[in-house]
């Protein structure tokens, strides 16, 4: 089957984050949103199809997950990322973001110590400081439009306190797909210092041609055991409302006090049609994702060609995974003042700040490019015109 992502699905008044969420956002509703990290691509029929099967039948009671959902994940790691993972490994989790503060809640205490990899997806800042322990920004090393692991500062920020690194892989938002020997250096300094690592892999499935996505705990065990790993197809199929995901974890004892924190919040059950979402996509998505990577590869392609024929005070950071492009605005900054009143006020057109990532993300903007390539282009021929306005 061929899977149409040139519609366009009008998704105003549907409460969407993404589009009726731009007053309250940016102050205006006169914007192209391409900010938050949901896709304007239609869910797949099959995901749908799941969820109207279920629907019909007219109970929607307390329910347990099937014999078929942790198998749905296992098959799905083996076969998309060759990683051989057990269904016991397997807990719930109502979201990343929310696996993320269980993660610091279960292995720190207050006045622990945690790193994360700036510039980062924000709720990493939130999950630490919201519990009272204390965030150290290992800030990443950006050259020549790419970056790389700062491992030196790492280790010198390391000390008795230090209990856990939140790892995020592919990186959100500056697009690294992690080699596999930067985890593995990585991963030797965690061991060294014994670092629980909690490794957000939410993009995994996202992976622009001529990469691949190496999951942390599979490098060696050594790694495994010190590792509780996310997944979640929501940002794959589009599915973030349904509120899914999984955590997966080796090691018993880190399982054991791991899922200790959402089963005092009763929070290990999940709802029917994310349990219904998550089997599906898992179980029949190959195909449409296999079209949707190469469709996000060719508004990728399409859009670094643009900006660097149109638009020379933006430099684009190459894309190796994720939906999320970062955009290098330091020269255009120095026009402008401030980025987010420019993009906004005139080119109307909603981006992610920079500055809401963290230390690295000033002078930068995402973009979020999961989308028709039409809105793609009118939103970038919106930018190229208030640039030379300027």
């Amino acid at each position: 089957m061929q899977y149409n992502f040139d519609e366009i699905i009008e998704r105003g008044g549907t409460n969407s984050l993404k589009y009726d969420g731009k007053v309250r956002y940016f102050g205006t509703s006169d914007i192209m949103p391409l900010w938050v990290a949901d896709m304007d691509f239609r869910t797949p029929d099959f995901i749908m199809q799941a969820i109207r099967e279920r629907v019909e039948h007219e109970i929607l009671g307390y329910s347990i997950k099937s014999e078929g959902f942790d198998q749905s994940v296992v098959n799905w790691m083996k076969r998309r990322l060759g990683w051989a993972i057990q269904p016991e490994w397997i807990s719930f989790t109502p979201g990343v973001v929310s696996a993320i503060n269980f993660a610091v809640l279960a292995f720190t205490d207050p006045g622990d110590k945690i790193i994360i990899q700036t510039p980062v997806y924000y709720p990493f800042y939130t999950a630490v400081k919201d519990h009272n322990r204390i965030l150290l920004h290992n800030q990443l090393k950006y050259h020549d439009g790419n970056y790389e692991m700062d491992l030196e500062n790492l280790e010198s920020l390391i000390d008795e306190k230090t209990k856990l690194l939140i790892l995020c892989s592919p990186h959100n938002p500056v697009g690294r797909v992690w080699k596999r020997e930067e985890l593995i250096a990585l991963g030797d300094i965690c061991l060294k210092h014994n670092l629980i690592v909690f490794s957000d892999e939410i993009h995994s499935d996202i992976i622009i041609k001529g990469n691949y996505h190496t999951p942390f705990a599979s490098v060696s065990k050594e790694l495994d055991n010190i590792t509780v790993t996310s997944m979640s197809p929501s940002k794959t199929f589009n599915i973030a409302g349904l509120a899914s995901s999984v955590a997966i974890t080796s090691n018993t004892e880190l399982k054991n006090r791991y899922e200790q924190i959402p089963k005092s919040m009763h929070l290990t059950s999940g709802n029917i049609f994310g349990n219904v979402a998550l089997e599906a996509a898992y179980s029949k998505g190959d195909t449409w994702l296999g079209q949707m990577q190469e469709y996000l590869g060719n508004n990728f392609i399409y859009l670094k060609a643009f900006i660097e024929e149109n638009i020379k005070e933006i430099k684009v950071v190459s894309l190796e995974g994720t939906y999320l492009v970062w955009l290098d605005c330091n020269v255009l900054m120095k026009k402008t003042g401030n980025l987010n009143d420019f993009f906004v006020q005139k080119a109307k057109t909603g981006l992610s700040k920079g500055t809401d990532f963290g230390p690295g993300g000033d002078g930068f903007m995402r973009i979020n490019i999961g989308c028709p390539l039409s809105i793609l282009r009118e939103a970038l021929k919106r930018i190229k015109n208030a640039v030379n306005a300027l």
